[in-house]
């Protein structure tokens, strides 16, 4: 059977950033242009009518939308989103590798995956796109923001479903290094930790409550001195933030983790005090030739000095 092309997005990519998406639903506004206006409130009305002009504002039909365009339902509008004062983030990725199908990235810190937020440009996806004019480049999964490590990318459309679907299948090997408190005689880790993972009363947090378990992490000890450990982590499920909330229920949050136990407020980066959580490996059957690969970041963890 001949698979369907997905269709082309309406406007190209720009200077790395895809065209973002918002559906018209019904609703009372004269036009299309005061619908932009009053649901993204963060760009002026000024600004809007810019960009409307500029023809950077399309419906899914590759029709321009004009400041005098009456509002219409259901129809997908296209636009450029952009983003005023973005902080530069001094740490550069690396690509390890890169094929027809796959692009393996080691992210730096501090350098979320996709966009969000007050991050554009400096996403990695975003990055990468700019710095090797990929247009269709996908991340197969994310590690965060404040993680450095392993990213997987698809490079086509056309292949993406069947390297996507190795990780809800469970088909993949991944493994992280933490750096960790450590109390001699005190601490101790199991070699396996399971636990019910719940989003917590803040959006940016996760916490542990009674039930049945839906995270698992397999630990062990690689190297202790001067008052911390170097623990190696495979996470069994892919739950947000596991690693961090099953380190600090353990006793050891992970050292630099800006969410837990206490939560920093949001723009109050370090550079100087990076996340020592990395994701150093991942392991698996190529979905398309069976070929066994593996993939190591070049980065390391090491213990603070006594």
């Amino acid at each position: 059977m001949t698979r369907r092309r997905p269709p082309q997005l309406p406007l190209p990519t720009r200077d790395g950033v895809g065209p973002s998406c918002v559906g018209l639903s019904h609703g009372p506004w004269p036009t299309i242009a005061e619908f932009l206006i009053e649901r993204f409130t963060a760009i002026t009305r000024d600004a809007w009518l810019e960009r409307i002009a500029a023809g950077d504002v399309i419906d899914e039909h590759g029709v321009p939308v004009t400041a005098s365009r009456r509002y219409e339902s259901p129809l997908r509008v296209y636009y450029y989103r952009t983003l005023e004062g973005e902080q530069p983030i001094p740490f550069e990725e690396q690509v390890l590798f890169r094929d027809d199908e796959l692009l393996v990235v080691d992210k730096p810190p501090f350098v979320p995956v996709i966009p969000t937020g007050r991050y554009l440009h400096q996403s990695l996806l975003v990055r990468l796109k700019r710095k090797l004019g990929l247009d269709d480049l996908v991340p197969l999964h994310r590690i965060d923001r404040s993680t450095s490590g392993l990213v997987l990318f698809s490079v086509r459309r056309e292949t993406r479903g069947a390297y996507q679907a190795m990780f809800p299948a469970r088909r993949i090997a991944k493994h992280y290094e933490a750096v960790v408190p450590w109390q001699p005689g005190v601490s101790a880790v199991p070699a396996v930790y399971r636990s019910r993972l719940v989003d917590d009363a803040h959006f940016m947090q996760v916490k542990e409550e009674d039930g049945e378990p839906n995270s698992e992490t397999h630990l062990a000890v690689a190297e202790t001195a001067g008052g911390h450990a170097l623990l190696k982590l495979s996470p069994v499920t892919g739950r947000r933030h596991q690693l961090r909330v099953h380190c600090m229920a353990l006793g050891m949050p992970i050292v630099n983790d800006p969410f837990y136990p206490t939560l920093q407020p949001a723009g109050s980066d370090d550079f100087d005090r990076p996340l020592q959580l990395l994701a150093k490996s991942v392991a698996f059957e190529d979905p398309l030739t069976g070929e066994a690969r593996s993939f190591t970041s070049p980065r390391s963890l090491a213990l603070p000095p006594r």
